[in-house]
This record gives structure tokens, C-alpha cells and sequence, in this order.
């Protein structure tokens, strides 16, 4: 994810952090999604909750989960806790659509509880679209796509970071900046499929920012 201000807003910004270094090749590996040009086939071949992604997705765009859908981009993983989390992000052209899917630990919840949100940014509150690619190079000079990673800067504030000294009266106030999106793809966790369709889905939102509605 990077600096502090590309991480993904609210709680998902830890747990996307620290799948920067996954490097166990124990943990499970998901049907690959990137050949499925249409978000329904997509989801119901990655997503271990698909009904309840498209439900609450197509409650929100204008046309359903058939319609209107410009890009998309999805994501899922396993805790160390091993709980399933799972994200589905879409822009149909004047908005991204976000649906998150995340297993309650234990002590939150009865056994197989689960949250599912929604939520809605127009493009019109983008500030920034940055993408950052990290390259692998062969002995011979050929550069590769090894990890994509994205972020969508917000003009929105997020109060919820740390504060910056919990020992000092006046600097116990939590740590406030710019809420943030961010999308990380390895060849390791999605393969150079699920590379080349988030660099889709982020040159689609950076070529509708900035632009009249």
C-alpha cells in the first residue's frame, strides 16, 4: 500500500497492509477471475459469497450488476485468523461502488457470522489516482510486471489512524488525513491476469476523474 494516505480507509486499511508480505504458499489459492469480462461470471468464479456481493451491488447501480458497469476489480483473502474477507469494487462511470464481505472473529459473533457493507463514492470526491508497478527483469534485460499497487486518493478526511503519542495529553487526538482506497495485485496473490485487469480499472477511473458528469 505504501505511504499512510494510499491505504485503504477505515479497518481495512491493517489488513491490507500486511498482505504485502504474504509469502506462504500454504494458503489457499482462489479460482483466477481476470478472464471473466462480466462482474456476475467474475464473482460467482472467485467470491465465496457471490449472492450477497451482486444483491447488495445491484441494489445500487442504476442498471444491476448487467448494466452500466465500465470496470471492476476483485479481491479475496484468508486471514491469520482464517477468516475470509472479500471486496468487489466497480465504477460505472460517474462512481465507485465498493462491497466488502468479512468474517467476524470469534468473539465478535456467533459462529459463521459475517458483515456485508456497501459504499458509494462519487468521482467527483477522487483528488489523486496513482499506480506503481514493481518490475522483475530477466537475465537478459526483459523487464515483467511482478505486483501492481493503486490507490485512489479522496478529498474526504479519516479520523480513524492512530493518535500520534497516546502519552501526551494534547497529541492524543487520533491522527487525521485524507481517506484512501488501495488495490494491490502480485503475480503471487492473483497472477498477471488479475495484474492486468486492476491496471485496467485504474487507467479507466484516471481517464473519468477530473471530467464533468
Amino acid at each position: 500500500m505504501i505511504p499512510d494516505a494510499r491505504r485503504r480507509a477505515g479497518p481495512e486499511r491493517e489488513r491490507a497492509s500486511s498482505r504485502m508480505d504474504i509469502t506462504d504458499v500454504t494458503m489457499p489459492v482462489f479460482p483466477d477471475w481476470s478472464p471473466y469480462k462480466d462482474l456476475e461470471s467474475a464473482a460467482r468464479a472467485y467470491l465465496r459469497d457471490p449472492d450477497l456481493a451482486l444483491d447488495a451491488l445491484g441494489g445500487v447501480l442504476a442498471g444491476g450488476v448487467d448494466d452500466g458497469i465500465v470496470a471492476f476489480t476483485l479481491e479475496r483473502f484468508v486471514n491469520e485468523i482464517n477468516c475470509v474477507w472479500q471486496e468487489v469494487a466497480v465504477c460505472d462511470g460517474s462512481r465507485l461502488v465498493l462491497w466488502h464481505g468479512e468474517d467476524l472473529a470469534p468473539d465478535d459473533g456467533p459462529p459463521g457470522s459475517m458483515t456485508s457493507s456497501v459504499r458509494v463514492v462519487p468521482l467527483s470526491s477522487v483528488a489523486e489516482v496513482g499506480t506503481r508497478r514493481r518490475l522483475r527483469r530477466d537475465p537478459d534485460g526483459t523487464a515483467h510486471v511482478d505486483a501492481v499497487d493503486v490507490y485512489v486518493l479522496l478529498s474526504s478526511l479519516d479520523d480513524s489512524g492512530p493518535p500520534l503519542n497516546p502519552d501526551v495529553p494534547e497529541e492524543r487526538t487520533a491522527l487525521v488525513r485524507q481517506d484512501a482506497l488501495r488495490f494491490v495485485k502480485t503475480v503471487g496473490d492473483g497472477g498477471a491476469g488479475q495484474i492486468a485487469r486492476l491496471e485496467q480499472f485504474a487507467r479507466t477511473v484516471s481517464s473519468l476523474v477530473g471530467r464533468p458528469y
